[in-house]
């Protein structure tokens, strides 16, 4: 079985290439963006499956199907709620919300591997999927709070208060309006499912900002932005050059 991931967060793909591993699957390649993928294609034999992220870091993977003919059997990997979920399972071998679940991950390979003789000319729907992306989604819950343990005790901090996320030396930390860091117990990838995504934006690898923090948004070198928020000021916030679009959009 020829197999390739396609996901922009480079740390969720290693750990999905561990999970297949485990699974005596062996992963061909691992692409992280619309461009590379599509070149990729242009240049290489199509895998039989391809696990693929939807929101890579320079566009929707939808992209990749409007510029090269892909027959592969798709399983999609996603945190988008379960309105755009139902189309996936219509349209394509499976889908796994982040954070992938073991179990989930093997059912899927299992499905995969029932239909295969059915999937060898797959015709994603994807004009569908988009309509369906553009619906108007289910209600969810975003995280009001987060807790961490300041020696014996334990603080809550609420969202309201939040400057930012960050990591650093393998930790994934907090700071707040009043410019205090708080360590976490988690890591920007989980954040993803728990951050409202019009308040808060992940602007690199490093960084998720509260669009509410921002105090001032300047120039930087190699078409970055640096931001400035009202508090904390531990260090630089840059915004990585192939995010700073998506980050315009964000803030209009």
């Amino acid at each position: 079985m020829n197999v390739l991931i396609i996901e922009d967060e480079k740390p969720s793909a290693r750990r999905l290439n561990r999970m297949l591993s485990h699974l005596d699957i062996e992963v061909n390649e691992m692409l992280h963006s619309v461009e590379e993928a599509v070149a990729w294609f242009r240049s290489n034999d199509h895998p039989d499956l391809i696990f693929l992220d939807i929101q890579l870091s320079d566009g929707l993977s939808f992209e990749i199907f409007d510029q090269v003919a892909i027959k592969s059997a798709i399983i999609f990997t996603t945190a988008f709620d379960e309105y755009a979920l139902q189309a996936f399972k219509l349209n394509s071998i499976d889908y796994l919300l982040k954070p992938i679940d073991d179990e989930d991950l093997e059912q899927a390979i299992n499905k995969y591997k029932e239909r295969t003789p059915a999937t060898q000319n797959v015709a994603l729907n994807f004009d569908d999927i988009r309509k369906l992306l553009g619906a108007t989604p289910v209600e969810r819950e975003y995280k009001k709070r987060f807790t961490t343990k300041v020696g014996q005790h334990i603080k809550i901090i609420p969202i309201d208060e939040i400057e930012c996320f960050y990591s650093e030396n393998k930790g994934t930390y907090v700071g707040t309006i009043d410019g205090r860091n708080y360590l976490l117990d988690t890591t920007l990838e989980l954040l993803e499912k728990d951050l409202e995504p019009e308040k808060f934006f992940r602007v690199s690898r490093k960084y998720y900002v509260n669009i509410n923090a921002i105090a001032d948004i300047i120039s930087y070198t190699n078409s970055r932005l640096k931001i400035k928020l009202n508090k904390w000021d531990e260090q630089e916030i840059i915004v990585s050059r192939e995010r700073v679009k998506d980050f315009k959009t964000w803030i209009a």
